[in-house]
């Protein structure tokens, strides 16, 4: 589908805080970073085509499809399965994945519903039990790859190292690294700390390397921001707090920044001959830019982004989108996903339980 006619983004046009004016004007702003996009809108047409039609570009380069139904932020997941199935916006920009009307879906709409909708369309991958979210992690040697962020608490020692795998396929994908580097989240990096699942799985990695990705062993939460390994691995729980703490520090290092900054005529004058440096920094900082978590383990893929951001926040998660399609993301998993389960088969036909325990 994208070989000649450009990459074709499948959006819920009703998700997030602030609905189709603020979806729209992303796109809109993807467009123009990106001219071989077409868009498929979904969404109540009374709401969305005053912002469509007052926009002839984004016009120009989309389709759109009514619906009845839309996903609230607060609708249970279950709810929203009975409610919106086939029907709502947020189902139907999955569904235009599943049937290649689209190569990518992007929603701001309720991460568990949207999650449970993508599972219920998409279906996992063969050998996949769990998908994981994956997000892109600003660190001090550039970007790395954090998954799991929040789709399933807890996991075993072979959803971790799925895991581990489908993070290196992404990771090819968006850095164009041959051979990530790959890191379990841990408590130490000596081998006989953490959970029971972790040093199982981490014995399985470093015992039988796989060709799609570099093990490094264990890595602590500092290595985060230090950028230590291109993607690291842990389970939504952990993942999920990790994420948020980081948005929170940042948040709280602004706050204190402009206090700093204000406080005397002397400070004033320090911001004033420093602005560039400050502006490259806030540049660096602002969570819009790394907005746009991915579902990875489906049959299809899908990018949440943050519901509460505004339009360049929306644009990066189109941009992630875009990235993710063009590079083959689904298809760089599905290769590495049968090259592994294939080894383990003609091995032992499942993984042999002395490398697990």
């Amino acid at each position: 589908m994208n070989s000649k006619t450009g990459i074709t983004i499948s959006i819920d046009a009703m998700g997030g805080d602030h609905g189709p004016a603020v979806v729209l004007a992303g796109a809109a702003i993807a467009l123009k970073r990106h001219p071989d996009t077409r868009f498929v809108l979904f969404g109540e047409s009374d709401l969305v085509l005053p912002h469509l039609d007052a926009d002839p570009e984004l016009s120009a380069a989309s389709t759109f499809h009514h619906c009845d139904v839309s996903i609230r932020m607060d609708d249970k997941p279950s709810q929203a399965l009975r409610q919106g199935r086939y029907k709502s916006s947020m189902w139907r920009a999955i569904e235009a994945v599943k049937t290649r009307e689209a190569d990518v879906a992007v929603s701001a709409g309720n991460t568990g519903a949207l999650m449970a909708m993508a599972k219920f369309c998409l279906r996992t991958m063969a050998n996949i039990e769990r998908p994981a979210i994956a997000a892109i992690w600003p660190t001090l040697r550039g970007d790395s790859i954090v998954l799991d962020v929040g789709a399933t608490i807890g996991a075993d020692a072979q959803q971790l190292i799925d895991f581990s795998m489908m993070g290196g396929a992404m990771a090819r994908a968006l850095f164009g690294v041959e051979r990530p580097t790959v890191g379990l989240l841990n408590i130490g990096v000596e081998e006989v700390k953490g959970q029971d699942e972790i040093r199982e799985a981490g014995r399985f990695l470093k015992e039988t390397p796989l060709s799609g990705i570099d093990y490094r062993g264990f890595v602590e939460g500092d290595d985060l921001g230090k950028g230590t390994v291109d993607v690291v691995v842990t389970e939504g729980f952990t993942g999920n707090i990790a994420l948020k703490t980081a948005e929170g520090t940042a948040k709280q290092i602004g706050a204190y920044l402009r206090a700093a900054m204000s406080q005397t005529w002397l400070a004033k004058a320090g911001y004033i001959l420093a602005r560039s440096a400050f502006e490259r920094l806030r540049d660096k900082m602002d969570p819009r830019k790394a907005n746009g978590g991915v579902f990875l383990g489906l049959n299809g893929i899908v990018i949440k982004s943050h519901g509460g951001t505004d339009a360049e926040g929306i644009a990066a998660a189109i941009d992630l989108a875009h990235a993710m399609a063009r590079n083959g993301l689904r298809e760089k998993i599905e290769a590495d996903l049968k090259s592994f389960y294939l080894r383990v088969s003609e091995e032992a036909a499942e993984i042999p339980e002395s490398n697990l325990q």
